[in-house]
């Protein structure tokens, strides 16, 4: 899913935020805000950042098991299965 941008200048937040906070809700968009033509900050709706948050966290979950992988840093299974017994039971 692409995230839709649009890029506006600082005065638009300071001057029509509650324009910008319901385009970012409504409508899934990040606004760029920017300072003198060039990219300052970026505005999005909490449950989107919150989203992406966990997409991002999953990736590098993801990136450290496969080198975890190639570098052979793995146990079998069973022996996982039985930590985690261990852990829960006591």
């Amino acid at each position: 899913m692409m995230l839709q941008e649009t890029i506006r200048p600082s005065a638009d937040l300071r001057n029509h935020y509650n324009e910008i906070s319901r385009q970012c809700r409504e409508n899934n968009e990040a606004v760029i805000i920017t300072v003198n033509g060039r990219g300052d900050t970026v505005s999005m709706a909490y449950e989107e950042y919150k989203r992406l948050k966990a997409r991002v966290e999953l990736l590098e979950l993801l990136v450290e098991a496969e080198d975890d992988v190639k570098n052979g840093r793995v146990a079998p299974i069973e022996d996982t299965f039985d930590e985690l017994r261990n852990l829960l039971i006591g």
